[in-house]
């Protein structure tokens, strides 16, 4: 998720390269004819339409900016595979770095002709594409992206525009920290160039990141959550921003509303920006589902996959290997977010990404692993025995998080709050735990339950989108669960058991489809998975010297 100079790659990075190369030739429907590639990408049409979507949301005289994101340093001379901007491949198409895009709410004069939209691309370089792939350049963008007015960045310092003339420019945070690679169309210097002609002021990273949580996640319902979170962000306050502190001071409704009216006219454009990708993003169009649904089935077969091959004698990272390995199997580029794979003790630390446990021996394993197709995520979590069985203690705490799913999954319509969602896990999860005396209070749920129950999924694993009521066609996730270290203060046999289920729905008028149902859930299912066969049981390695 980051950003970089350009450096003559070596030989040790072509194959980076080459999965960059073929990942930005889906857009063009030559290539995909020409060099064997997936056929399935979005359309240029698709894009096109949500550029008129945004259009209609926008009000008269304004005018949306949108940069690519900045490459990052893998290690010394090498890039990570490059990862589009989620926006801005959402609009266009595009999925390479030093680019900017400019949506007009109104049609430009230009002489006798006018636009309403620029794209400006990295230029052609047949040096540079030698070692780093393919670049679409301005004909690419005309040709295969359907835009009529295309220009390589280096332009859009000169490019006459006035942004203070607009009612409203809307735009995203802007990269910070960029590196040059000395080109006049470099990414860092687009910015500077956007902030010049527009007047944007500088905010630090760590104030416009409080302020676009205030902003974009912050109610009065979650608000107690949101006052923790920036207690222990900050454990000096004093450091903390004056809107922070204003927040913390008196954290009630008024205050809420003072503060984020006052973000407003800071970062009015931001928000803008932010509450109109939302609307947008958050409710997914058939095509965008069909490539969800493609990314979730790939999943959900890769966590069936490990509940059949799975073995005490395995490690963390042999079990991730199969999910990825079933993962590429079936064309997905990469995984949504890194994977998440932890036996025991590991299982109740909620983002564990070391997965370097040697042995999973007779503990449970909580799987967290989403592969990512055409840019868009799935979100899956499973939890399993090792060893094929669930003893009493996993099992009791595995059907109080399967049934707060259920109970969840009746709520998943148009129409119902979204905080609906998370107050009903509350009260299943905190019944369940008092029952088993793991818990005296509710009040105490926070201790084992520490995370919400659902997020928006699309482009971005956390996706955009609405916190009001559920709409027809959004994807959201449903992942209750329970997490016990060793230390807590209950009986010693629940120690060590952390249980997540997560599932992929897509919001319907009358109820929900669970998009992620090729992957067991109940505890009884998990199990008959594990005495069948995999086809990984025929693998056989060498042993290493």
């Amino acid at each position: 998720m980051t950003d970089i100079s350009f450096i003559m790659m070596t030989t040790r990075s072509f194959c980076r390269a080459l999965v960059a190369v073929l990942a930005f030739c889906g857009s063009s429907s030559f290539a995909q004819t020409a060099q064997n590639l997936p056929t399935d990408y979005l359309s240029k049409e698709f894009h096109a339409g949500r550029r008129q979507a945004l259009r209609d949301l926008m009000p008269p005289n304004s005018v949306a900016v949108l940069f690519s994101f900045p490459e990052q340093v893998f290690a010394n001379d090498v890039n990570y595979v490059y990862h589009p901007n989620p926006d801005l491949y959402y609009f266009s198409g595009y999925k390479e770095p030093n680019s900017v895009l400019l949506i007009f709410k109104d049609l430009q004069a230009d002489g006798d002709s006018s636009y309403n939209e620029v794209l400006f691309v990295r230029h052609r370089d047949a040096a540079r594409e030698q070692w780093t792939g393919r670049r679409l350049g301005v004909e690419g963008a005309k040709t295969q992206l359907g835009f009529k007015r295309v220009y390589n960045s280096e332009d859009f310092a000169s490019f006459a525009i006035d942004f203070k003339k607009f009612a409203n420019v809307y735009y995203d945070n802007l990269p910070e920290d960029v590196t040059g690679d000395g080109t006049a169309g470099e990414l860092k210097k687009l910015v500077a160039a956007f902030k010049a002609k527009a007047g944007i002021p500088d905010v630090d990273r760590q104030t416009m990141s409080d302020m676009m949580i205030i902003a974009n996640r912050t109610t009065p319902q979650n608000l107690p959550r949101m006052v923790t979170f920036f207690k222990s962000r900050y454990s000096d306050l004093s450091k903390a921003s004056p809107l922070v502190q204003q927040l913390l001071a008196k954290p009630d409704s008024v205050t809420l509303a003072a503060v984020k009216g006052k973000i407003g006219n800071t970062l009015g454009g931001t928000m803008g920006f932010n509450n109109f990708t939302s609307k947008l993003r958050g409710v997914k169009t058939p095509e965008e589902i069909a490539v969800l649904k493609k990314a979730i089935e790939i999943s959900s077969l890769a966590h069936l996959e490990v509940m059949k091959a799975i073995k005490p004698s395995m490690s963390e990272r042999e079990v991730e290997g199969i999910m990825l390995y079933v993962h590429k199997r079936y064309g997905a580029e990469d995984e949504g977010y890194p994977p998440i794979v932890g036996v025991g003790a590991n299982g109740c630390i909620l983002h564990y990404e070391e997965n370097s446990a040697t042995e999973l021996d007779n503990q449970l394993l909580l799987m967290d692993v989403g592969a990512e197709y055409h840019g868009y995520s799935a979100d899956v979590t499973r939890t399993v025995p090792a060893n094929g069985k669930f003893s009493e203690e996993q099992k009791a705490i595995y059907q109080l998080v399967y049934d707060a799913q259920e109970e969840v999954f009746k709520l998943c319509k148009a129409g119902v709050p979204y905080v609906g969602l998370e107050q009903k896990t509350a009260e299943v999860l905190s019944a369940g735990l008092i029952k088993l005396g793991i818990i005296k209070d509710a009040s105490e749920l926070r201790k084992y339950y520490p995370h919400g129950v659902s997020h928006h999924l699309g482009l971005n694993v956390h996706d955009k989108g609405g916190r009001g009521n559920l709409e027809e066609n959004m994807v959201i996730t449903v992942e209750p669960g329970i997490y016990i270290p060793a230390g807590s203060p209950c009986d010693k046999k629940w120690w060590n058991i952390g249980v997540r289920i997560e599932d992929d729905v897509q919001i319907g008028k009358d109820g929900p489809t669970i998009l992620s149902a090729d992957a067991p859930r109940k505890w009884q299912d998990v199990e008959k998975a594990a005495t069948e066969k995999s086809i990984f049981e025929a693998a056989k390695f060498p042993a290493l010297k």
